[in-house]
């Protein structure tokens, strides 16, 4: 996705964009941002990781330059102009890694910033501390796959040698920006890293919203069993009693989607979980931010984020 001109690193495609559509904000999943808002969802291809599980491995692993011919020419300006015409919210980068577009993306950042459209983005977090810092200066809120946490998971099913990286961008980004974090689960691979996960987490934030998939693997792994939907329920019976935001879902009628008050328990926010990315928003009863039984604080971004604002998001 970059090539080397004049000593210069240089985008090989700008402004090009595999996908472009508007959707619900909980299906990206963002469960803790401008609840039942639409976003316009854009991506564009490659990755710096190689899972073998991939679901959208046509556009993570297939050369990008043999994906030109189908990918969608927008400007920056044109991409903001469709998200007012589809009233959207937000954008929100998914499908694949940001970090290998950061040119085009910076770009359409300044266009959203001045038409006062925050951006969100899909990432794995495998970024170096400079690049994390521009997607910093792009992203107001971000939702970061933890993978796994052992070097032998992360050798063997991402192709990278450690998940340090990843934990160093959690870390970085939870400090002034709005993060959720994602962990598909393949069962008898790195359910085993649950605890581990969530005390992770615990360290930087408690309250960080953490999405717990049932991993329905593509790719390399199409013929794997897909995991244990009990099983994983069980696995994370512990990590529940550390995490008050723990979700459970990527499958139909998901019961661990809503949003509990986590003083006393009441449902504050409803989803439906329709399954594979379909998870919609039912009821917002806490629209002051606070549970109607007991008043206690829910964590979400309502507020307008400014690009760039080195201060904490407005949660």
């Amino acid at each position: 996705m970059y090539t080397v001109s004049g000593g210069t690193v240089k985008e090989r495609f700008p402004h090009r964009w595999s996908s472009c559509g508007s959707y619900v904000l909980e299906s990206m999943p963002f469960y803790h941002v401008y609840p039942g808002s639409q976003c316009l969802a854009i991506g564009t291809a490659g990755c710096n990781f190689r899972c073998r599980y991939c679901s959208n491995a046509y556009i993570a692993k297939e050369d990008p330059e043999i994906q030109q011919d189908r990918m969608y020419r927008l400007t920056p300006r044109e991409l903001v102009g469709m998200a007012r015409k589809f009233n959207c919210r937000s954008i929100v980068f998914n499908v694949n890694e940001p970090a290998v577009s950061l040119p085009s993306l910076l770009e359409v950042a300044e266009e959203a910033k001045a038409a006062a459209i925050p951006m969100g983005c899909l990432t794995n977090g495998y970024t170096t501390v400079e690049s994390t810092e521009l997607l910093a200066s792009i992203f107001s809120f971000f939702n970061i796959s933890l993978k796994g946490i052992s070097d032998d998971f992360n050798r063997a099913y991402i192709g990278i040698e450690s998940s340090g990286p990843v934990l160093r961008t959690i870390r970085r980004l939870a400090q002034d920006r709005h993060v959720e974090v994602t962990t598909p689960i393949i069962q008898g691979a790195n359910d085993n890293a649950i605890d581990a996960i969530a005390d992770f987490l615990v360290e930087i934030d408690p309250e960080i919203p953490w999405h717990v998939l049932r991993l329905l693997p593509e790719d390399e792994m199409k013929d794997v069993e897909y995991p244990n939907i009990q099983a994983i329920d069980a696995a994370l019976e512990s990590a529940r009693k550390k995490l008050p935001y723990i979700y459970f879902h990527n499958f139909i009628s998901s019961e661990w989607v809503n949003t509990l008050c986590p003083d006393c328990g009441y449902a504050v926010i409803e989803r439906f979980s329709l399954g594979c990315g379909g998870d919609q928003l039912k009821r917002l009863l806490c629209k002051d931010s606070r549970c109607p039984d007991c008043g206690r604080e829910i964590k979400l971004l309502r507020e307008q984020a400014c690009l760039g604002n080195s201060k904490r998001v407005s949660q």
